[in-house]
């Protein structure tokens, strides 16, 4: 499937907001409850990062999307953390790899020196494969700290990358 990655732009939002929705819903990846208003995850995705892209088909539909943002603010602002959802009907595709490889370069542009992912859930087997694929470390596991929403307490993963040499 060819798809580019570009910036986000507001009247993105309708069919963003529908893919963010439907994966927040299922309860198994996200921190965000299922029951999360349009308004605060607008804020999430859109307003608290420092940019939000999106991955879009050939056809120009939305598939994927992700933010960048300080993971932490002052003397840990130069590490970076990132969230990336791709749409149900397009996982699978190389779009998520993609994705993660344009934030790791925009990083860099954007003087960040590590990317750090927070909260990586241990059952998202899938997440976890990719980014190991694509060089990030498991630095640290959270026992029981993900409220799986079919799977009761799972742990979580807090994953690392260095971004210079």
């Amino acid at each position: 499937m060819f798809f580019c990655i570009r910036a986000f732009e507001s009247t993105d939002w309708p069919a963003l907001w529908l893919i963010l929705q439907t994966t927040f819903a299922a309860g198994d990846t996200y921190t965000f409850s299922p029951q999360s208003s349009e308004a605060e995850i607008h804020k999430a995705w859109v307003e608290l990062p420092a940019a939000t892209f999106v991955a879009t088909s050939e056809a120009g539909d939305i598939v994927g999307t992700y933010f960048i943002k300080p993971n932490q603010p002052g003397l840990g602002a130069h590490v970076c953390n990132c969230g990336y959802v791709v749409s149900k009907s397009a996982q699978g595709q190389g779009i998520a790899a993609q994705m993660c490889e344009h934030s790791q370069k925009l990083a860099v542009e954007m003087g960040f020196r590590a990317m750090q992912f927070n909260f990586v859930v241990s059952t998202n087997t899938g997440a976890v494969r990719l980014w190991q694929k694509l060089g990030f470390e498991i630095v640290g596991t959270l026992p029981g700290v993900f409220q799986h929403q079919k799977l009761g307490f799972v742990d979580a993963y807090v994953m690392f990358k260095s971004l210079i040499d």
